[in-house]
Formats: structure tokens, sequence, C-alpha cells
């Protein structure tokens, strides 16, 4: 569960309280315990790459260190450690994109079934097959879907972390959705039967 928005605004100010009393490195341990997993796994569910996501990740957190100083508190404290954690990504997504085809979409791997009436598979074998077929979704719709459903963010939680407003999230949910729902039904799997957990 989320921590209320009472105790996350708390802990946002007992940090900025302890940059404006000089105290960085104290405040930068107190961002870390708070910040560091939530940094890894935005990375994570933006560049689905482990190795990928480890570095950015650790590249932001030394960009956030040298930068906190200068932090003027103009924004929220979360809101300026994901714009500097989504700049470090934007990097490695182009650092990529300069190495590999942009060919995500016709070559990625087709594991589920095309014909109208698949076989039912175990549980965790159908949920890799429903996590393989949003990861063949476009960017804009997959991280979106990928945050909000995978790493359970609220609306205004994926908002902050994409700097979008909420609408815009609500909006490409609602297109994700639809997109995914499509994929489903061009390889037979829209059976809502298929998907429940408890049936064997």
């Amino acid at each position: 569960m989320h921590a209320p928005a009472s105790e996350d605004t708390c802990q946002d100010r007992a940090i900025v309280a302890l940059l404006h009393a000089g105290a960085r490195e104290r405040a930068f341990e107190t961002l870390l315990a708070r910040y560091e997993g939530k940094v890894y796994r935005l990375c994570c569910a933006l560049l689905r790459d482990r190795s990928e996501a480890e570095d950015a990740a650790q590249e932001s957190l030394v960009r956030i260190w040298k930068a906190l100083a200068r932090y003027d508190g103009r924004a929220a404290l979360s809101s300026w450690i994901y714009a500097i954690t989504r700049n470090r990504y934007l990097t490695a997504l182009q650092r990529r994109r300069t190495l590999d085809s942009l060919d995500e979409l016709d070559g990625a791997p087709q594991t589920v079934q095309a014909s109208g009436s698949a076989e039912r598979q175990p549980w965790d074998e159908r949920e890799q097959q429903l996590r393989n077929l949003v990861e063949q979704l476009p960017e804009r719709l997959r991280r979106v879907l990928l945050l909000y459903y995978y790493e359970e963010r609220s609306v205004s939680e994926v908002a902050c972390m994409l700097g979008c407003p909420e609408g815009t999230v609500k909006t490409t949910l609602f297109r994700g959705r639809a997109a995914l729902s499509e994929l489903l039904k061009r390889r037979g799997l829209d059976d809502p039967a298929y998907w429940r957990e408890d049936a064997s």
C-alpha cells in the first residue's frame, strides 16, 4: 500500500528542513531511503532492461546529489527528483536507439497463441503472456500501463513520475486498455474465463 499523501509530504518536508539546516549529507541519506527504490523501479518500468535501469538510476542519484544544494523548493521534491530521473531515462533511451533498430513492435516475440480457442495455460504463463502483449504496445501506452498496473502507482503518482497532467494519464490508460484489448482479441485471448487466476 502507498503511504498517505500527508505522510509523504511530511517525509519530504523533513528532507527539505535538513537541507535548509545545512545538513546536506543527512538530507541525501534520508532522500535515498525514501526514493532510491522508487527511482530504480521507475527506470525499470520505462527502460525494461535491468542493467540499463541500474545505470540510469545510479546516474539519476548522482545528479540528484550534485544538484541537491541548488534545490529551491519551487517544485515539489518528488517532482524535482522524477524530473532528473526522466532526463536520465531519456538519455539512456537515446543511447539505446543509436545502437538498436527501431523494430520494437515487429520484432517482439510472439509467445501467445493466435487461434480463437486458446488452450488454457498455468497462471504464471498466462501472466507472462499478458506482460508480453503489454510490451508490444507503443511506448507512450506501455509505460503508463506498467506504472499503473505493475508498479501499482496511482494516477497522480504516474503523472508526477512522467511529468504530465493527471488527465493525460487517464486518457492514456483508456487508450492503453483499448489497445491491449484489441491485441487479446486478435489472438483469441479475450475470453474473461481464460484470465481467471483461480480456474484450472
